[in-house]
């Protein structure tokens, strides 16, 4: 079947082998997999070996030849694999309307109607239902209805405008149509499914002599959308969206190789963000969609920010890291989303993930600062614990100056991060996994409303809130973990630790220079903006040790205090007692005393 062959048929439909498109597929999908196998050999044993035992000119020649070979068999394993996923979506697609039109045939024959080879259907004489009167005869003939689909309205109108025929009065007349119309939307469904496959197949042809050039990747590139703009709706469908992190987790696992390479050739974006996919996957195939997205945003224009910091991460994911880094999730949405562990969270013990609050966005400053917050944290841990991992989660929008003071971002990205976190406990491989929630600044809000749900974050056993300005519950005890596993670094010079109530805002309260040069609040409660100060013993939590941190007034510090609670440059102490918490250790950490 394709536009080169004969013109679709009832007939040519109703005896389509899908089972032949399938096994098609995979024959090329076996090729596929060899060509991919054989890359490998390339690359491990040829290449490898060669670069360890040769040098000169001669070498050099022969590792050229060898690069352009590996591209053509990394060329082939991409497109049959494109083919094979076509031909089986041709079929899948092919199987609906070859189901219907095998149902009207089994209807036609059951009723004795003949079905003819251009679709009509003729049905034999029969007693009228309303014989016209004055006419003796109350026989209505037989005739032949004709598929009308779409059902032109004119023919609608006239039928309310003219009597109908003697004929119409047979029973048998509107049965017959309406299979004669099945026969017609099945043939004339699958005619359309036919012709975009078709289309789609003869984009697949390779040139003669083929060279893998620049020119050659951004074919495959383009093949790889069409071929995804053709089955994409069919690895949507699958993807369980609406269950548990760990029902998706499950339904990866019950996928073939195969399918799996599908989603990772085809459709990375749609399984680089699915909590409950391992991170391993999660990272390969946000490094595969990487590249497209940045192209994708340089062809659309206006979002330099974000593509300098997308070309950041791409870079840094092409370096030696330590600990290893795993690219989570990567959008272009809002102010961008990023979600990047240091370390393995499947396969590490302790896993933490750091929410951050105001101004956060997906720009060079994320890279530089806010990610290397997260790997400070991996490595202090892992000093402790080598079996230690630490995530900047970057997976909701946080908010700007003139969202700051409202907990709409906190109550929109609270829902993602709970599922992420129940993600995390899912995919990870130890029986009894320690999770940490830290949230700095707004982040802490999000985290404090993730966390008083019912059953608190799922899968965590500690929560962290540094540089806090409230966390919307007025008592530890109710983000989920018990009191005693909820801490708090509040430096004394942090502006936002002492951010004054709604109210006190209204009755005038400013930050004033303290009788030690340091920032404070004119407030006359332990409320702050969000609720109790977490740094207060009534709240509940353990308040452990940090730097005080530059004073604003005296030493010009600015924000320095707020934004150095993970750096062990900076902040040793804080540093120190965040890697205790989080590797399981909290009987260490080196307490404060509450405000």
């Amino acid at each position: 079947m394709s536009t080169a062959g004969p013109a679709l048929t009832w007939r040519l439909l109703r005896d389509l082998r899908l089972t032949e498109l399938a096994e098609a597929g995979d024959g090329w999908q076996q090729l596929s997999h060899r060509a991919g196998t054989d890359r490998g050999r390339v690359d491990r044993a040829m290449t490898a070996r060669l670069r360890e035992t040769q040098a000169g000119e001669s070498a050099e020649a022969a590792l050229g030849r060898l690069r352009r070979l590996s591209l053509n068999f990394q060329y082939l394993h991409t497109e049959c694999g494109l083919v094979r996923s076509t031909l089986d979506a041709l079929a899948a697609d092919l199987a609906e309307p070859q189901r219907r039109l095998r149902g009207a045939l089994r209807d036609a024959e059951e009723r004795g109607f003949t079905v003819h080879e251009d679709g009509s259907v003729a049905y034999p004489a029969a007693p009228a239902d309303s014989p016209v009167p004055g006419v003796g005869d109350t026989t209505a003939p037989g005739g032949t209805a004709r598929g009308s689909l779409p059902l032109d309205p004119r023919r609608l109108a006239d039928a309310a405008r003219h009597p109908l025929p003697f004929s119409s009065a047979n029973p048998h007349a509107a049965r017959a149509q309406d299979i004669a119309d099945r026969i017609a939307d099945a043939v004339t469904t699958a005619a359309s499914i036919d012709a975009t496959f078709a289309r789609t197949l003869d984009g697949l042809r390779a040139a003669e002599d083929l060279d893998i050039t620049g020119k050659t990747r951004k074919d495959v590139a383009r093949d790889t959308a069409d071929v995804r703009s053709a089955v994409g709706h069919h690895l949507v469908a699958a993807i369980p969206v609406d269950k548990s992190p760990a029902d998706r987790l499950a339904w990866w696992e019950g996928l073939t190789d195969e399918q799996r390479r599908e989603y990772l050739d085809i459709a990375p974006d749609l399984i680089g963000d699915v909590d409950g996919i391992p991170a391993a996957v999660r990272d390969e195939a946000n490094r595969r969609y990487l590249p497209l997205l940045i192209e994708e945003m340089e062809e659309e224009g206006g979002q330099e920010s974000k593509i300098e910091a997308l070309r950041m991460i791409q870079d840094r994911l092409g370096e030696p890291s330590e600990p290893p880094m795993f690219l989570l999730d990567v959008d272009d949405k809002g102010n961008g989303r990023a979600i990047v562990s240091y370390g393995d969270p499947d396969t590490s013990r302790n896993v933490s993930a750091y929410v951050p609050g105001l101004g956060t966005r997906l720009d060079a400053d994320f890279v530089t600062d806010t990610m290397k917050r997260a790997q400070d944290t991996a490595i202090g841990a892992r000093r402790l614990d080598p079996s230690s991992a630490a995530i900047v989660w970057l997976g909701y929008e946080a908010p700007n100056a003139a969202t700051v003071l409202s907990t709409g971002n906190a109550a929109a990205g609270a829902p993602a991060y709970r599922a992420f976190m129940e993600g995390l406990d899912a995919t990870n491989k130890n029986a009894d996994p320690h999770l940490t929630a830290i949230g700095h600044s707004y982040g802490s809000l999000t985290v404090g409303t993730a966390a008083r749900r019912s059953g608190g974050i799922p899968g965590v056993d500690e929560v962290i809130l540094l540089g806090s300005p409230g966390v919307g519950v007025d008592r530890a005890e109710d983000l989920g973990v018990g009191k005693e596993h909820v801490f708090v670094g509040s430096a004394e010079n942090d502006p936002v630790t002492h951010l004054p109530t709604p109210v006190e805002f209204a009755l005038g309260a400013v930050m004033t220079a303290g009788p030690a040069g340091a920032l404070q609040a004119s407030r006359v409660t332990d409320h702050l903006y969000f609720g109790e100060d977490p740094a207060a013993a009534g709240f509940g939590a353990r308040r452990f040790e940090v730097d005080d941190g530059p004073r604003m007034v005296v030493d010009l510090g600015g924000f320095d205090a707020h934004s150095q609670y993970f750096t062990p440059e900076l902040d040793r102490q804080s540093a120190n007692n965040i890697s205790r918490i989080v590797v399981g250790r909290a009987d260490q950490i080196t307490r404060e005393a509450y405000r």
